[in-house]
């Protein structure tokens, strides 16, 4: 990877790395070998979600948790960090494997979401947590202070699961039943049991998460709730 491609995603960013690998390891997509970037994107995963959380507790003081949840939800699900990763442009300097890179694996949600998590991970591992507050919530600053507590839609699996307990009824629970294709594009198959259905619903998506909120709209159509 050209370092001049490094130094202008830098300025993009807005975080200068002290250890260059860090990043250069968030930018590797699993296409590319046994050495990816799958490690730093469960770690960015679970720093995102927490900045953010701690954004909206401190700006919307009178939001309750569900509000504040589903805020949260829309500001850091994989769509949203994909168009953030294009606004920083990532998927130019992102390491696909040949096959990856000829299916146009540069413009793809899913990559570009895992690759800006990954790059979170990457910035907490070479500068701590204070300089991952810093530089997501710049990047996010207009959506923080857009987003409305009382505008807000509940994801599939939030509704299915609040409709269960009003009625209570036992929670939904999710199964893989398979994952189909190459590690760099895989399809999952996702069934949830809902008590009160003949059949299990099923949903597909690029990811298990995908694929659970597809089960969760199945059933909620079946339940007569959407």
């Amino acid at each position: 990877m050209r370092s001049t491609n490094l130094d202008d995603l830098q300025s993009r960013l807005g975080y200068r790395f002290k250890d260059i690998v860090h990043l250069e390891s968030a930018l590797t997509h699993r296409s590319m070998g046994p050495s990816h970037n799958e490690r730093l994107e469960f770690l960015g995963d679970s720093i995102v979600n927490f900045v953010i959380a701690e954004a909206l507790f401190r700006r919307y003081p009178e939001a309750r948790e569900g509000k504040l949840t589903r805020m949260r939800a829309s500001l850091v699900r994989g769509q949203s960090l994909s168009q953030l990763a294009r606004r920083l442009q990532l998927g130019e300097t992102i390491r696909l494997g040949s096959g990856e890179r000829k299916s146009g694996g540069r413009r793809r949600d899913s990559i570009l979401a895992d690759a800006m998590e990954a790059v979170i991970g990457a910035i907490f591992l070479d500068g701590g947590m204070a300089a991952c507050q810093s530089c997501i919530t710049a990047w996010l600053e207009s959506e923080l202070a857009s987003v409305n507590p009382n505008r807000v839609d509940k994801d599939p699996k939030t509704t299915l699961q609040e409709l269960l307990q009003r009625e209570k009824k036992n929670l939904p629970v999710y199964r893989v039943l398979e994952v189909l294709g190459p590690a760099h594009q895989q399809t999952f198959r996702v069934q949830v049991h809902v008590d009160g259905l003949e059949e299990d619903p099923v949903g597909t998506g690029a990811s298990r998460r995908e694929a659970e909120q597809a089960a969760a709209a199945d059933a909620l159509s079946q339940l007569g709730a959407s």
